[in-house]
């Protein structure tokens, strides 16, 4: 076994020890692990020229001691990273919550899963979100609903900031101080509530405290987000009477009979209804139809499944159970007023040419004549106001923009709390909420479970699963 010394570039490396029982391809790789050269680029001089991979040792008369030159570029040397693997468990909290895409979960106090899955879903709305973090104290530090405004800031960004699950405790309490009724007791629990009693008188407190922080006279934001302005035909079969009025509320009611199988027809349901009232011209009682038309669109349409009534004979609330399915994509334009659908004739026309676009479809003749064909696709969080009308606009460098943003009627699908149970004053309240990522999460008070979004649908009830109760859709809405 013949010992050689090797040149390469300004280095020598000597006794290198060749086995001349293995090829060649071998001895390279010794020369490899020296000087960094791999074998491919390795030229080495031998007698009758370069050193083969596969040469027979015997023929080239290499001798003890002989000096060999060889020629080649080693690889780079890879340098070790500056900063060392970093797993996920070991960011900071808030880092933590970016990586997983979802926020935190509540844990439950006792029965508080109603109140958990209603901040769940409320706290998926940015706007509400920011709204809050602008929230200003105004001296009314004892004040209960600025007590409680404040405590939704704060328990929102506590789930912002975290991963693991957060205690609302301070935001309980507050709660149950604005209304008592939600910290009712038996045999030394905690009852269970409703989650839409909840939600209802928690956006009616952050409508008033939101409402006062604002130097504008009279601006809700809540209103603004979540307000549905109707208006109603009232009139008496009997009598001939009939008059007009309008209101605004924050929620929709599914009515849920026998006939009714889908969303849409529970929402037209929920649209009439029946009322006594004193009549002039009879001088009595009378029975009068209300009719109702959404006359002002929100950015964000709630609606609630009506599956709980009074039942007489065990004098407690009963749960419909009936399956009533729901989509993704809800379109409310028949339920509009006939007002409200001229201003959406434009902005709908726009959105099905630019969705047609996507598809390859050309657009429509009247939409690209129009003096301005420059549409954009947005969510509501822009600035159209409630009544779909147009409303100016700023770009995504905050720099403001001649567009104006305008509501289409067309919705989609961000949050659900469901109930599973077959009373109101028991079972369990879940929240489903879409992230900005588009991936839904389960919140099942601590523990947030991701989900396929074709399993949100089935939540339509039928059984004792979980099942729809409060649903919450975003506008899709166009800049033009």
């Amino acid at each position: 076994m013949p010992t050689v010394s090797v040149k390469w570039q300004k280095e020598l490396f000597p006794a290198v020890e060749i086995d001349t029982s293995l090829p060649p391809y071998v001895f390279k790789c010794q020369l490899y692990d020296l000087t960094g050269v791999p074998p491919e680029r390795q030229k080495i001089m031998v007698k009758g020229g370069l050193l083969k991979d596969d040469a027979d040792w015997s023929t080239l008369g290499v001798k003890e001691g002989q000096k060999l030159m060889m020629m080649g570029t080693a690889d780079e040397i890879v340098k070790a990273p500056e900063k060392g693997p970093v797993f996920v468990e070991d960011l900071p909290e808030q880092e933590q919550a970016v990586a997983v895409g979802y926020s935190a979960g509540l844990i439950n106090l006792g029965n508080t899963c109603y109140m958990n899955s209603t901040v769940q879903c409320l706290h998926s709305v940015p706007e509400l979100k920011s709204a809050l973090v602008e929230y200003q104290n105004s001296g009314r530090s004892s004040d209960l609903d600025h007590l409680l405004a404040m405590a939704t800031r704060d328990l929102f960004s506590e789930l912002d900031k975290n991963v693991k699950p957060v205690n609302p405790m301070q935001f309980w309490m507050v709660l149950r101080k604005k209304y008592p009724q939600f910290g009712q007791l038996h045999n030394g629990s905690f009852m269970q509530q409703d989650a839409e009693e909840c939600w209802t008188q928690l956006l009616y407190t952050l409508s008033q405290s939101l409402k006062s922080s604002v130097s504008r006279e009279n601006h809700d934001k809540v209103k603004e987000l979540f307000g549905i302005e109707l208006v109603s035909r009232v009139h008496c079969q009997e009598s001939g009477e009939e008059s007009s009025e309008s209101e605004s509320i924050y929620a929709l009611k599914c009515h849920i009979s026998q006939e009714v199988n889908h969303l849409h027809e529970g929402l037209k349901n929920g649209l009439k209804s029946e009322l006594e009232k004193a009549s002039l011209a009879l001088g009595r009682s009378a029975i009068y139809l209300k009719e109702s038309r959404i006359n002002g669109l929100p950015r964000y349409l709630t609606i609630q499944f009506v599956r709980f009534f009074w039942k007489r004979e065990s004098n407690q609330k009963a749960k419909i159970l009936r399956k009533v399915d729901y989509p993704l994509e809800l379109d409310v334009y028949d339920l509009c007023s006939d007002d409200l659908k001229q201003k959406l004739v434009a902005p709908r026309q726009f959105l099905r040419d630019e969705e047609g676009k996507k598809v390859g479809l050309k657009s429509s003749k009247k939409s690209s004549d129009s003096k301005d064909n420059d549409v954009t696709m947005t969510d509501a969080a822009g600035s159209s106001s409630s009544t779909g009308e147009s409303s100016a606009s700023t770009s995504q460098e905050g720099v403001p923009s001649d567009k104006e943003t305008h509501l289409t009627g067309v919705y989609d699908l961000v949050a659900v709390l469901t109930h599973k149970g077959r009373s109101a004053d028991s079972g369990h309240y879940v929240a489903w909420v879409k992230q900005e990522s588009g991936k839904w999460i389960q919140y099942d008070d601590d523990n947030p479970i991701p989900q396929r979004e074709e399993d949100i649908t089935r939540l339509s009830g039928g059984g004792d699963w979980h099942m729809a109760y409060i649903c919450m859709y975003k506008a899709r809405a166009i800049q033009m």
